[in-house]
Formats: C-alpha cells, structure tokens, sequence
C-alpha cells in the first residue's frame, strides 16, 4: 500500500519550510473561473464546536485558495439531513461534508474507528496514526467504495460519558436505559444493556426533554453546554471513555477531488489540518470554561463513572472490537493497524505527557 502523501501532489510554488507553510496561488481569472462547491453538515448553523468549525474551514478554503473556490455550507437540514451527508457526498446531491466518521456505522462498522474508539487513542494519538501511520491510507481505502475521499478536519477534544436523567450508581442503574449515543460506543452500551438511540445533535434536548430517552452524549462540553442538554439531565457523568477523540471529517466527492488542480488539492488538505488544530485547541479552552460554568450555578452535578461499569465497558469495548475485525479483510487491517498504534504510543504517553500532567497535579 502506497502511503498518502500529507500534502498531495503538491506543486513547486507550494513551499515548506521550517515547519510553516507558504502557498503562492495563481490569482484568480475569468479564465479560470471561480469553483463554487456546496458543503452539507451534520450540525445546526454555526453550533459552539462543530458547526463554527465547518462554517471557518468553508472560509478557510476560499481563503487559501485566493478565491478560486468558494464554500456554501448547508447546516443539517437545510438541504441534506444531519446524518444523510455520507450519502449526500457519495450520490453528488452535494459535493462536500462535514461530519462524523462514527455517524457511518451503518455503511461499514469500521468507520466508526475514524471518530473514536472506546478505550482508544486520544487526540494527538489518533492524528498520529493518520499522518505518521497507515490510518489515512486505511481511511481512504475504506470510504473508495462510495466514492468518496475522506480529511480529518476538525475536532471537539474528548468527549464526557453523558447526560443522565437520574444517578449511576452501580452497573445495574445502566439496565434498560434509552441513550441517545453513536459510533462504537453504542455497541458498548448495548452490551451493558443500554438501549442505544440514534438522533441526530439537534434532536438531542428535545428527546431529553420528552423522556423518549433518558440519557446522551454529544461531545465535550462547550458544545453540550450549547445545546442546554444539562436543561433536561443534570448528571453529568465521565469521563467518556467510549470517545476519547473527537475527530470529524470533511468528506469530499471523489469525483470532486479527482477534478481538482494539484495546488486545489493541497489547499483542502492543508485548511482541514489548520481546522483540526484550531478546533482541538477552542474546545480545549472553551471547554474548560463552560464546564466551570456549568458546574458553578450547579446546572451540571459532575459524577465519576462507578467502577464495575468501567469494568464491564473496557471487557464489552474488547469483544465490540473483535466483531469489528471480524467482518472482512479491510477492517481486521485498521482494526490491527489501530492497536498497533494505540500499543506503540502506550509506553510515550505513560512516560511523557501522562507522567507529566501526574506530577504537574502532585504539585
């Protein structure tokens, strides 16, 4: 397998230098034309998290690209629904995404992988597996069928464990449950005998709200403080080890991509790296403040995950793994290629940053 380059096909007037990237495009000409591209998403306009990233990343495009593409972006419902994009982008009713990968489930179990997997890689972890591993070629491997090419463009850090109508005490308070939650974390949770529900983020207080479920995770906290769900369930339980990353993708039609100059390729790629990092630092800084919020005017009672339910989701996050890796040659590879990385970095993390954060809180 041919690793894909990070900046693809990527021309001479395109330098890197030092780490810092100069692009020097060709202005803009009738000749030329402008390419209008319309952007569908997964997320209500311009939602704290991913909605304001989708919206920057559109502006970012336009931007690097000196105006030779232009980005209309359609919040979900507006002309896809919020988890009719893959679709969408695959049949060209629109020509790109912004979503999660876990928000594919139904189309291959392994895509969920590209968003997060319980007990997995953090963050920086799963970008590493991507950039300096064999995931992005994995990833594109696996979303070929449907004509599509898959870019990490955004993430809301990791996740809590969710909103609860009533306390977890103990395993069996997770019996019989109705939970909004998505990905492989829904398979976890339904073998502690959660009833997943799949809704899509808009819907998320109002089934709080309407007891047609009794419990939900989104993301981290500035976008769950943005979406009130704290208004309908007040336990706020953590943290969320059935989504320690919170990557989405940008989704682009294959036939979209292959038309594209090289330099157009790069301007992609480069502006969804960009709005990986940007996003991945604004929920770590916002995130932090609207969980002192939250917790300040105690509209959020923060609880720690009992022990036994920790337990019995690390046994059940193995055996969804294995069903994963079981279902063809394709995802046994991204499965094994996952735990490879996961294993490698294992011993950097309990040496370095774990160490360190252990020792910065001793003090």
């Amino acid at each position: 397998m041919t690793k894909t380059p990070i900046i693809p096909n990527l021309p001479r007037r395109a330098v890197l230098t030092g780490g810092a990237l100069a692009v020097s495009l060709a202005a803009p000409s009738l000749a030329q034309g402008r390419l209008s591209l319309s952007m569908a998403t997964s997320w209500g306009r311009l939602v704290p998290g991913p909605g304001v990233s989708a919206q920057r990343l559109a502006e970012s495009i336009e931007a690097l690209s000196g105006g030779r593409i232009a980005v209309k972006v359609y919040p979900a419902g507006e002309r896809v629904p919020a988890l009719g994009v893959f679709d969408a982008v695959a049949n060209r009713s629109v020509d790109l995404g912004h979503t999660a990968a876990a928000f594919n489930a139904g189309k291959r179990r392994a895509a969920a992988m590209f968003t997060a997997v319980p007990f997995g890689m953090t963050p920086g972890e799963h970008a590493a597996w991507l950039y300096d591993g064999d995931g992005l070629d994995l990833w594109r491997d696996l979303y070929a069928p449907f004509n599509l090419v898959p870019l990490m463009a955004s993430n809301t850090g990791p996740s809590m464990g969710g909103w609860f109508t009533k306390p977890i005490e103990t395993l069996a308070d997770m019996r019989g449950l109705r939970m909004r939650i998505a990905g492989l974390g829904g398979a976890v949770m339904t073998a502690l005998g959660v009833s997943a529900v799949s809704l899509p983020p808009g819907e998320i207080g109002v089934g709080l709200k309407a007891g047609t479920i009794d419990a939900a995770e989104f993301a981290g906290p500035a976008a769950d403080e943005a979406l009130r769900l704290f208004e309908a369930a007040r336990y706020y339980t953590g943290p969320g080890f059935h989504e320690p990353n919170g990557a989405a993708e940008l989704l682009v039609n294959a036939d979209v991509w292959a038309g594209l100059d090289p330099d157009l390729r790069a301007v992609l790629t480069l502006a969804c790296r960009a709005e990986h990092d940007r996003s991945l630092a604004a929920a770590t800084h916002d995130g932090a403040l609207a969980l002192r919020r939250m917790t300040r005017d105690e509209a959020a009672i923060l609880r720690d995950w009992p022990e036994d339910v920790v337990e019995a989701a690390r046994e059940a996050s193995r055996e969804v793994m294995q069903g994963v890796a079981a279902e063809d040659a394709l995802s046994a590879r991204i499965v094994d290629s996952y735990r490879r990385t996961q294993n490698l970095l294992a011993g950097y993390a309990s040496a370095l940053p774990g160490a360190y954060m252990a020792m910065r809180a001793d003090g």
